[in-house]
This record gives structure tokens, sequence and C-alpha cells, in this order.
């Protein structure tokens, strides 16, 4: 399915909160705490010139954020991110004078993180980013997670020392239930959604995601005519499309968000024209997608700096993943998790429809950039859908 943003306010400039939140001077003091971790480095974008041949187009590139920070997906970039933020600011206020990212490994401002408490709610990748943030600082953590995220992606968290309070339910059953024992403890809550009176922390969220755009703006050999970028409540691709619109202005690519099927929220948001929640449905194999109500500070941005929604299906999302598993001629291979390849399958879906493409503007002269969001975060979930070892290069 595929609807064109027809909201009143598509195309207006974005709200000055947004600005401030997603321009080049929040992307530099993003950059800023970078130069502080020793583990980082620019992620790889890969071009794909067989593929592109192939769907007809004149490029097609991936972001691939399987390698971000060790921990696997762009997630790395927010949740840690927000988490030093919030952090340093309490020092600031504890030492009365301002508190700079070289200071996060101090015994002074360790001492005071040591009596914060951290939480959030995750299906898997964000609350690895909090935790690892966390513990990097020295706060205590507690990460709640429905029941449905698999038992590879609790440990994969539990090992940054966090404490993992299962949930029954979704992952929205998770951020209401994080959100509620936070607020009676006194607890500090990390979310990537936000809602009515919380915007400043999941602000700061997809304020760290920024960087990937940047990165990925300075690499490409020429701005992209269309980025397919996949959304759960939102945070990605608000960042993405609202950065762009930024610093890109007039020159600035057709961006088109996309869903799982049976997980649309977004979708459905663009067909009301407001944020909208949907019933729970059948799981989605797309799980770090797998969100049933929008973020309205993601929203914001999107009902303005997006341009079309769209859903793809189960199979759609598979066969991406071995798509770039199992690339033609001399593109590369990349790992993809489940919900990694969901802006690409979204291209490919696309791409067979001639209507669809021509309504889309997209021609034999189009650049294509998608955002491979994860690598194999469950190895063992990669394996029984690829048939491949995540760790081995296809054979």
């Amino acid at each position: 399915m595929l609807i064109l943003n027809s909201h009143p306010d598509h195309g207006a400039a974005l709200d000055p909160r947004d600005t401030a939140m997603l321009d080049a001077a929040a992307t530099a003091e993003v950059a800023a705490y970078l130069a502080h971790r020793p583990d980082h480095r620019p992620t790889p974008l890969h071009a794909l010139p067989a593929l592109a041949t192939e769907l007809g187009v004149a490029a097609i590139h991936i972001k691939d954020e399987g390698p971000r920070l060790g921990l696997g997906s762009f997630k790395a970039l927010g949740g840690a991110y927000a988490v030093i933020r919030l952090v340093l600011a309490e020092a600031g206020r504890a030492l009365g004078r301002p508190v700079d990212y070289a200071e996060m490994q101090s015994g002074a401002v360790r001492r005071i993180a040591s009596g914060l408490t951290i939480a959030c709610a995750t299906d898997g990748n964000h609350g690895r980013s909090v935790a690892q943030g966390a513990e990097l600082i020295g706060a205590r953590c507690v990460i709640f997670m429905h029941e449905r995220v698999s038992d590879a992606r609790v440990a994969a968290i539990a090992r940054f020392g966090a404490e993992i309070v299962r949930v029954p339910g979704t992952y929205d059953d998770s951020v209401t239930e994080a959100a509620r024992v936070a607020n009676e403890r006194g607890w500090i809550t990390v979310s990537d959604t936000s809602w009515p009176g919380y915007e400043h922390i999941p602000g700061l969220v997809m304020q760290g995601y920024t960087a990937l755009v940047a990165e990925t703006v300075k690499a490409l050999p020429a701005p992209p005519t269309h980025v397919f970028v996949q959304a759960g409540v939102g945070g990605l691709a608000a960042a993405v499309a609202g950065h762009m619109a930024l610093v890109l202005g007039d020159t600035r690519p057709t961006m088109i968000v996309v869903e799982p099927e049976r997980a649309a929220c977004l979708y459905e948001s663009a067909r009301a024209g407001r944020p909208v929640k949907i019933a729970h449905g059948e799981p989605t194999v797309m799980a770090m997608l797998e969100c049933y109500d929008p973020s309205p500070l993601a929203w914001r941005v999107l009902s303005r700096a997006a341009d079309a929604f769209m859903t793809v299906g189960e199979d759609d999302a598979v066969a991406a993943m071995n798509r770039l598993a199992r690339p033609a001629g001399d593109d590369p291979a990349i790992v993809a998790g489940e919900s990694g390849g969901a802006g690409l399958a979204g291209f490919i879906r696309i791409a067979g429809d001639t209507t669809r493409r021509a309504a889309l503007g997209i021609g034999p002269d189009a650049r294509i950039l998608a955002i491979n969001s994860e690598g194999a975060t469950d190895p063992e979930r990669y394996r029984a859908l690829t048939g491949l070892d995540p760790a081995m290069p296809p054979g």
C-alpha cells in the first residue's frame, strides 16, 4: 500500500522546536559527544550498482548501521547520547558549573551518576543503547521488555549490567509500564517515543540519529533523489526527513516512510491526518518496527517532511534480507536484520509497479538511498531467515 502525504502541513517549514532539534548545529553537538567515544567510527555507505541496474535506476546506496558502536543498529546513536546529555546536565546542576563530554568518566561525574536510575522500554536495540550509555557514565539502569522479545536480545542488554523487567503484552505495554514505574520511583525515563508533556528526551534520542544522516550526506557522490526509510514509532524516519529538509533545502529528496503491513501506525496516521493508535495484530517478523502507537513528536516532523507512506509484507522483508546477503554482480554482501532491510524492501516493491513509480517520480535517473537500520542483532533469527551465519561471508 502507498499513499502520498496530503496533510495540510506537508512541505511547510519544520516547527522551530524541531528545527533546533535536527539542524546542523544539533548534529555538531552529537559529533562533539562522539569525539569522546573511542569506539566510534562512521558506518559504511555501500553502492549497489548491480541492483540499481536490475531495478532501473541510476544508483542505490545503503547506509549500513550494523557496525554502529558495537551495538548492531542505528539505535546506538540515540539512547546512549540522551543518557550522557541528561547525566551531564544533572552533574552540572550538582557541581554548579557546565560539565563537558570530556568529563563523562571522571570520578565526580560518576559519583553523581551512581545516584541516578535510567529506565526505558525496548524491543531490543534502543534498550541496548540506553544500557550502554548508563554503564559508560556509571548510572543504574532498568530496562522494560515485553514478552515477545527474544532471549538473545534480552541477554545482549543484560551484559551491560542493566536490570531486566519483563512486561506482558506488546512494546506499547512496556512503554506504559516503564513510564509508570519510573514516575513512581523518581527514575529518569529515556524513551524513543513521546507523549504529551514528554518531548525533550525523545528529542535528544532523535537528535543522536542525525549523526548517521550527516555521515551519509557527506559520503554520497550526489544527493539522493529518493529515500526509503523504515519506521516503528517514527524517530529514525523523522530524524532523516527533518535533517535532510533542513540541510538540503530545495534539493531535499522525496522521503518515503516504510512500515510493516501488520504494524502501520504512521501509514494510518497519514490516512487520518493525525496520530492514530492502531489495534494490535499478528506479530510481524520486523520485530524492531512492531509499534502500534506513533510518537507525536515524530509525527509533527513527518507530517511536514515526509512525502509518502507505504507498507511492506513479511515476505518482502525476508526477501530484502536475503537479497542483501546474496548480492548480484560485484555488489557487496550486507548483513541486515529482520527490520534492517525494510526500507530497501519498500523500494523493491515500488520498483516493479509502474504506476507507483510514476507517482513518486522514480525514473531511470533516480538515486535511491535506504538505511540498513540493524545487523543481525538476533543471530539465531538471522540464520533461520537466511540460512547463513551472520559472522561469515556468503559462499
